[in-house]
């Protein structure tokens, strides 16, 4: 039977992984905060090894009770205000589970024997890494490359908008991923509004053995430099005088075009 532990202090150290702490502390630390069910289960089945849980007192004996004894950890609860001022956050989903991270992933191994690749550049909203990383794992694309200045895809947010798929999905930070597909045989296409764009229908997009898909930053897209350096500026074709989505859903759009062949043959 795990231990419940009824928080009487945030001064408790135990609780350190809940506290509003930045990205960058949780990396330092080699920690991760899983929330909800589905995203706690897929990090379990990653083999992340699960510290501690905390939930409110409603959920020990009901919806979280299986989690309790599966992950046979501390269970830290208290009343909700309490819980909201250790997180910074109502608990909306009921239960937050600290685990340690998986290892990290070396890009040349994510590429050794991919064919569709997804790049994000400097996006930094948890909710859109999240997104991208569920709709990549599910249309069809072999990984995910970021750059440093991106939101960490094990942030809480954008674990949790992934419903766990960045725990499912290949993905590496890498300093130079322009360099690096280049050097290992790929075509590259900056999403990108540019006149002389093909479309994401483009069959010369679609018979590229080896094709990378760029995506940029929320509202300033990507780089000038990024652009000009990819094989091929790449549009989704718009109608109503809307000229471009959001990153998550022209990534979901993308994804789904240039990863059919994959698709079908799997």
């Amino acid at each position: 039977m795990a231990q419940v532990v009824e928080i009487t202090s945030l001064e408790d150290e135990r609780l350190g992984p809940y506290r509003q702490l930045t990205g960058r502390q949780m990396q330092r630390e080699k920690v991760f905060i899983a929330e909800s069910e589905p995203v706690i289960l897929a990090g379990l089945e990653k083999g992340c090894r699960p510290l501690s849980l905390l939930m409110e007192k409603q959920h020990i004996g009901g919806k979280g009770k299986n989690l309790v004894e599966r992950c046979g950890v501390p269970v830290y609860t208290g009343e909700d205000a309490l819980l909201e001022e250790l997180t910074g956050f109502r608990l909306s989903r009921g239960i937050l589970c600290a685990m340690e991270r998986p290892e990290m992933m070396r890009p040349e191994d994510i590429l050794l024997h991919a064919r569709r690749i997804a790049v994000l550049e400097n996006v930094v909203d948890g909710t859109n890494v999240g997104a991208l990383m569920r709709s990549a794992a599910a249309l069809g694309v072999d990984g995910v490359l970021l750059t440093q200045d991106c939101c960490d895809p094990l942030q809480r947010r954008a674990a949790r908008v992934s419903m766990g798929a960045v725990l499912r999905m290949p993905w590496a930070f890498c300093p130079d991923p322009l360099t690096l597909l280049k050097e290992t045989g790929f075509q590259t296409a900056a999403l990108a509004l540019r006149e002389n764009a093909l479309s994401i229908q483009d069959k010369r997009l679609k018979q590229s053995e080896k094709l990378a898909l760029f995506l940029g930053a929320e509202g300033e897209g990507l780089r000038q430099e990024t652009i000009d350096g990819c094989n091929f500026a790449v549009i989704i074709p718009m109608h109503h005088n809307v000229n471009s989505l959001n990153v998550a859903a022209a990534g979901a759009v993308a994804f789904w075009e240039l990863c059919k062949q994959e698709r079908t043959e799997a």
